[in-house]
């Protein structure tokens, strides 16, 4: 029988309230753990081959997740001076481009230290007996949450209006050098960092060990930030930390005043030790925090001014006509009554026509489109943020652009312009008719 193509356009939704990102991530984490962790690495010590390579397999993982990177594989190479010699460690960056035009020169950093405390020799009835501190949690598991963050941020680069850098810090245990090294030195547009997550040990969970976040943030801000994340899909809340925090790699960053959130599910009493193996974490509790991570740095990057200390008094007096992320919002806005899956369903696609065209040269993919969502419910600056073919990205702005009026968002009870990014796939596929009716 005569194979007939089937056009079908798969309705994929990035937006997270969607609930479309996949977090079922423990294989990932699992083997970039058991690397790091691995003999052949000897414990990852600053200045050794082993740290040398993790380094290249963290370049290595974070170009294959999407992230540009602005280091080769030999990292943002640095000496650390010693009495018994030099050290010479690497960072590793990445970075993930901002959505937002009027954004994307601002940057969230995550950062995560990956090496560790190497190895020590005992003597055991007169013979050398090697012992390796493998640091599964500390920090490999930081490092692994940081690469499968980086490759979730990467997949759904629309929602992400600042621009997000993820750092693999090295030296962390030469009292965090990698990450003075590159607040200090290396990152030259330092003062648009505007917040930095510390990712720090987050291998354990339970009652024990919950997932626990730390800011230098006055309260009214960090709470805005904590029940902004709380409205998206996520599955756990972190706890609060409180009292002394143990030194970590965010505090060249708060030490410059940049908003500063410290993530760890803490430190166990098999931390610095050889029992530190990859055996003793929570592999459904990292899969967790992850999901929780991911919403909250999605929130960080979206809000117009992470602190509102320090803020221009004629900025936050023009705010009633300034543009709002979504996330903003405390009334989303709707379309017909429901939300964006309504509006890609019931409209979008179901007006969209796929070109000609494109068919005929098999272009496919997805088109990130932005809009703003007046006070009126009118949709204006119809914008492409990520393309694929003008062909195909034209249809897409087309189809939006003669969007009927929706209800606008609300913050305060006060209707609110509203910028909204949401992605229109194009996918062409072939099936055999059989079993079709006749």
């Amino acid at each position: 029988m005569k194979k007939k193509p089937i056009i079908l356009i798969l309705l994929i939704f990035c937006a997270a309230s969607l609930a479309a990102q996949n977090f079922a991530v423990t294989p990932a984490l699992q083997r970039h753990v058991s690397y790091l962790c691995d003999e052949e690495l000897e414990g990852r010590k600053a200045g050794t081959p082993g740290e040398q390579a993790a380094a290249r397999y963290i370049h290595a993982a974070l170009e294959e997740a999407g992230v540009l990177m602005l280091t080769d594989s030999l990292g943002q190479d640095f000496t650390i001076t010693r009495p018994e010699g030099d050290i010479h460690s690497r960072n590793i960056v990445g970075i993930v481009q901002g959505a937002d035009p009027a954004l994307r020169d601002e940057y969230v950093v995550v950062g995560a230290r990956y090496d560790h405390l190497g190895t020590h020799v005992l003597t055991v009835d007169g013979e050398p007996v090697v012992q390796l501190f493998p640091g599964a949690d500390r920090n490999a598991s930081g490092v692994a949450t940081l690469i499968e963050l980086a490759r979730l941020v990467a997949e759904y680069q629309g929602l992400f209006r600042r621009s997000v850098i993820f750092v693999a810090f090295g030296a962390g245990e030469e009292g965090m050098a990698g990450a003075w090294y590159f607040v200090n030195r290396a990152f030259e547009q330092i003062g648009s960092v505007k917040a930095m997550v510390d990712l720090d040990c987050l291998g354990r969970g339970g009652l024990d060990h919950p997932l626990t976040v730390f800011s230098q943030l006055r309260k009214t801000d960090f709470n805005y930030l904590l029940d902004k994340t709380a409205e998206q899909p996520v599955i756990r809340l972190p706890e609060i930390a409180h009292g002394e925090l143990p030194a970590s790699d965010y505090l060249p960053f708060y030490e410059r005043n940049i908003p500063v959130f410290w993530f760890s599910t803490g430190y166990a009493r098999e931390h610095r030790t050889i029992k530190d193996t990859p055996r003793l974490l929570d592999w459904a509790s990292m899969e967790t925090g992850l999901n929780y991570l991911y919403h909250f740095l999605m929130v960080v990057a979206d809000v117009d001014e992470v602190s509102s200390v320090g803020a221009d008094p004629q900025k936050q007096a023009a705010r009633a006509e300034r543009v709002y992320a979504v996330s903003d919002c405390d009334v989303r806005p709707q379309f017909f009554h429901s939300n964006e899956r309504h509006f890609l369903k019931s409209w979008v696609y179901k007006y969209l026509k796929y070109p000609e065209r494109a068919i005929e040269r098999n272009l496919q993919g997805q088109v990130l489109v932005s809009f703003i969502i007046e006070k009126d419910g009118s949709v204006t600056n119809v914008e492409v943020e990520h393309g694929v073919d003008e062909l195909l990205d034209n249809e897409a702005v087309r189809v939006v652009a003669i969007s009927p009026k929706w209800i606008p968002g609300q913050i305060k009870g006060n209707k609110v312009r509203t910028r909204m990014v949401i992605p229109v796939e194009f996918r062409l596929s072939s099936k055999w008719d059989i079993g079709l009716k006749k």
